[in-house]
């Protein structure tokens, strides 16, 4: 059989062993290679292996890199199906090939005997040589690959090749929602291996609770000792067990101690990290206490190099994650570069380590021919397992194993399992596609309901191995565009079922990647076949910004809540392990969004899981609607931010908004110059629509239902989309009706009917329009007309004004967008932004930038002028320079060109977001549905202050 198409593991290497760096000489391969693409094996130049092979005229390419980020190919994005036609082992004919040499020197000093050469991840298949030799074939392209080169080096000249495959066989085992790139896209590094040195090791240091003291023995060859200067261990046989009183590791306070293993030929440096994982009482737990998973699901990704990811780059992940109150990553679906795992250690995650294997192809066709049970693929998923846990058994941050995603059942990933269970007890074992949890420790579950989740909280399962068994989603909140909705409601059960311990929201970051004006998705690289947009679904933009998505998560997962009691505020502390000694409490009172006081808060260290209550501070007099924020703040800096770090806060209101003035007589309405004049505002005669404001030319408002649509709105998971239904129902396309215009008297009352072409149901709407002064009054009263069906996108106006208008400031809910099912993360205050920072820049243009629970919002151009809406009591709104319409119709962020207009959506209600997208729909109490609605808002022209 081809070696391409070979299921079982490659050839030639190495056994598998730690990631892990000493003091013996190491050479990074890294750097500019020779790279030639040909379109099939056929097609690929023979002899590369060859010294004399001349290779002047290929390109060069950096290593790490994927190939079709550098112009050789193209990307091409699926999520479940394969690119390829699925005739297990076998792969097409026409089959990219990437050759790559690379000549290198030896330093002057690189010592003589065996070496190691290291590839860290090669997709999907590579054949090696050296110096005209072959060392061997690799698959499993996210997991590392050793060759013994010391007989083969030389001081001059070697001669390194790899010629890399698109496809192979194990690209059936490697369908994981993602990008389809090819290349050596880790590191490569040349180990020099001394005699007598530490070829591996595993520390095993655990931690009991009860006593407080660690144990650390680390299973490795002879002649090995420990030293932790910190403890004054010195000189200690490495493989005896060492008690002694330590700090725990978790990831809330990451303690490790610094160490070195060593021999008299090697020392290896070591960071050891004290902890216990064990499953009691149905729940899982470090040291002795539950966990609530606050996690993510996390991809791999860069928008310019793809899966090449920086050490920089995979910090600015961990620190985003740690300052958003995220406490765990699941590392969808594949082990990470190990340089993660060790970021990982040091500033605290609890990982679920995934192995690299997903045959969700295999889905659509009812898993007929499934790897996952066939014997010919028992040794391929055996060695990927085998690979990743002894690459990262030494990481304290690796509390579970997973055997994959997505590959349904069999006796291969049952044998996994036992392997895992022999090899390493001290972790449970994970894999969501194991329903029955015949192998698996934990109940895992993606996108369940929320009712779901109750019932298994409730221990109500019919399958009793199930219902013994701590519960994870290991992917929910589905973070696809505008939303997820709903998370506050997951939380609320996690909390409340102990056997319930939280999730992964997927994922991390969009996979955009980046072209000309905007990032592209599946489709954009003229696949064939593609699923579009569905990999743009992260809690980050591409360029790694965090969207409004990632700010509500990290409130509703705050690991410090604060909140009104009946003496006073009460802090909770939801930590799992630490008090809140290490927090600094402050309080800011705002009167209508202005700060009038502030102080610090005298709270008392609460331990994890408890709460205190504490007295208001003495507050001075508001003369308005007046907050009290209360932030729990870092005292001092750590690895992952810097004092007054805010991880936690919460808001109580303090006086209401002063009763109304009596309002001055109304004024008349007249005509005059063919139009209608009422106070402030000219409307037209013929259909009562405002046509200026001051000396504002405006147009509306007018009642409206429709909404750019959502991915979630458009999202088939929880069933029928409510897209299909809104366009079904013409909600897209409404039509306006002037059934009167009474302009007699104090009013200007317009009656109409708002309906969509070919169907009789619609909205009646009638305004009252009112004049005091300078401000008009605007009393909407909408009422169904016939059978009007399901949910409506929103309900509300929308007004058109001049787009000079570029300035918003209101007071409300903010800084950022919400929406009825996402709002935990907007504050009441007063903000101001651009029109163009209101908008959010979803790679997949829809709807996005509302504002909700506003008192007043005012519009204004560079000279002050502009006009200012003021709810009774509040509204929602969006400001934007280009209508729902276009906003529907764009496909990418640089589509939407600015108008010379602003368009503003005033709401009394939204339908909310929910995750359908991948996941449940907008739960019942979040639907808009149509009813008999009346609100009121009020308009004035507003000149420079």
């Amino acid at each position: 059989m081809p070696y391409l198409e070979d299921p079982g593991p490659g050839r030639g290497s190495v056994p598998a062993r730690a990631a892990f760096t000493s003091d013996a000489p190491a050479l990074s391969l890294n750097g500019t290679w020779r790279f030639r693409l040909s379109p099939g094996l056929a097609a690929a130049p023979a002899g590369i292996e060859g010294d004399d092979f001349d290779d002047s005229a290929w390109d060069e390419l950096p290593v790490p890199s994927l190939w079709q980020l550098h112009g050789h190919g193209r990307p091409a994005y699926t999520n479940v199906r394969y690119p390829f036609p699925v005739d297990p082992p076998h792969v097409p004919s026409d089959n990219p090939t990437g050759d790559h040499r690379l000549r290198f020197d030896l330093p002057a000093d690189w010592p003589a005997g065996s070496a190691l050469l290291r590839f860290d991840g090669i997709d999907s298949c590579g054949r090696i040589w050296l110096n005209g030799t072959e060392l061997g074939v690799t698959r499993g392209s996210r997991l590392p690959a050793e060759f013994e080169v010391g007989p083969l080096l030389r001081p001059h000249g070697n001669v390194l090749a790899v010629r890399v495959h698109q496809w192979s066989a194990g690209s059936y085992l490697e369908d994981q929602d993602m990008w389809w790139l090819s290349g050596i896209f880790r590191g490569v590094t040349l180990l020099a291996r001394p005699d007598g040195g530490i070829g591996d090791y595993w520390v095993r240091a655990d931690y009991d609770h009860t006593t407080g003291l660690g144990t650390v023995q680390v299973e490795t060859g002879p002649d090995v000792v420990l030293d932790i200067p910190e403890l004054e261990i010195a000189g200690h046989p490495a493989g005896e067990p060492l008690a002694l009183p330590v700090e725990p590791w978790t990831a809330e306070t990451p303690r490790l101690y610094d160490g070195i293993l060593s021999t008299v030929a090697e020392r290896v440096p070591v960071r050891i990290g004290f902890r216990t994982v064990s499953i009691e009482d149905g729940q899982l737990k470090v040291n002795g206490r539950r966990l609530l998973l606050r996690g993510v699901n996390r991809h791999e990704h860069d928008p310019r190099t793809g899966r090449v990811v920086s050490p920089e780059t995979a910090l600015a992940d961990v620190l985003l994650m740690k300052r958003h109150n995220v406490n765990a990553v699941r590392t969808s679906h594949y082990p990470p570069d190990p340089a993660f795992l060790e970021l990982c250690d040091t500033h605290g995650l609890w990982v679920i380590d995934e192995c690299d294997l997903e045959t969700h192809g295999f889905e659509p066709l009812g898993w007929a021919g499934n790897p996952s049970s066939d014997p010919i693929w028992a040794d391929a998923y055996l060695d990927r397992m085998r690979r990743t846990v002894e690459r990262d058994k030494n990481r304290p941050s690796v509390i579970l194993w997973s055997l994959g995603n997505e590959s349904h059942t069999g006796e291969n990933l049952a044998r996994m399992a036992d392997w895992v269970r022999h090899r390493d007890p001290t972790r449970p074992i994970h894999y969501e596609g194991d329903h029955e949890c015949a192998y698996v420790d934990v109940h895992s579950r993606m996108y369940a309901t929320h009712e779901e989740v109750e019932r298994i909280g409730r221990r109500e399962d019919d399958n009793a191995r199930r219902r013994d068994l701590p519960f994870v989603l290991c992917e929910y909140g589905h973070a696809m565009g505008n939303g997820p909705g709903g998370l506050l409601e997951y939380r609320e059960l996690f909390e409340r079922y102990p056997n319930c311990q939280g999730g992964f929201v997927w994922e991390w970051i969009d996979h955009g990647l980046a072209a000309d004006e905007h990032f592209a998705y599946g489709g954009d690289f003229g696949e064939p076949i593609h699923d579009g947009n569905f990999v743009i679904d992260g809690l980050l933009f591409p360029d790694r910004t965090p969207s409004p998505s990632l700010a509500e998560f990290a409130k509703i997962i705050e690991p410090v809540r604060i909140s009104a009691g009946a003496s006073g505020i009460v802090v909770r502390n939801h930590h799992d392990f630490v008090t809140t000694a290490h927090l600094t409490f402050t309080w800011t009172l705002e009167d209508e969004g202005i700060t009038v006081a502030q102080g610090v808060l005298d709270v008392p260290s609460v331990p994890s899981g408890q709460s205190v209550s504490v007295p208001l501070p003495v507050l001075p007099a508001t003369g308005g609607e007046s907050w009290l924020t209360v932030s729990a703040a870092l005292a001092s800096a750590t690895a992952w931010a810097p004092a007054g770090h805010v991880v936690g806060w919460g808001q109580l209101p303090v006086s209401a908004a002063p009763a109304a003035a009596p309002l001055p007589p109304r004024g008349p309405v007249f005509r005059t110059g063919g139009r209608l004049v009422l106070g402030a505002g000219a409307f037209d005669p013929a259909t009562g629509v405002l046509t200026s404001l001051g000396e504002h030319a405006v147009h509306g408002p007018r009642l409206d239902v429709w909404r750019a649509t959502t991915d979630n709105d458009r999202g088939t998971f929880a069933g029928r989309p409510d897209a299909d239904q809104w366009r079904e129902a013409g909600l897209h396309r409404m039509q306006h009706r002037v059934i009167a215009v009474d302009a007699d008297g104090e009013e200007l009352v317009v009656r109409t009917r708002v309906a969509p072409p070919a169907l009789p149901s619609g909205l009646l709407a009638d305004y009252t329009w009112t004049a005091f002064d300078d401000r008009l009054r605007l009393r909407v009263a909408v009422t169904p007309d016939g059978e009007f069906p399901g949910t409506l996108p929103r309900l509300g106006l929308t007004m058109a004004v001049p787009g000079a208008f570029g300035a918003a400031e209101w007071f409300g809910g903010g800084p950022g967008e919400a929406y009825p099912d996402s709002r935990q993360a907007a504050r009441i205050g007063r903000f101001s932004r651009s029109v163009d920072g209101l908008q959010t820049p979803y790679v997949f243009p829809q709807e996005n930038g509302n504002r909700t629970a506003v008192r007043w919002a005012r519009l204004t151009a560079p000279d002050g002028h502009g006009i200012q809406v003021d709810g009774d009591p509040v509204f929602d709104f969006t400001a934007r320079r280009w209508t729902a319409a276009e906003l529907e119709a764009a496909r990418h962020t640089d589509d939407l060109v600015p108008g010379e207009l602003v368009h503003l959506t005033l709401d009394v209600a939204q339908h909310g977001l929910g995750s359908a997208s991948c996941g449940p729909g907008v739960l019942p109490r979040y639907r808009l549905v149509p009813q008999k609605t009346e609100f009121t808002l009020w308009f004035r022209a507003v000149r420079s202050r």
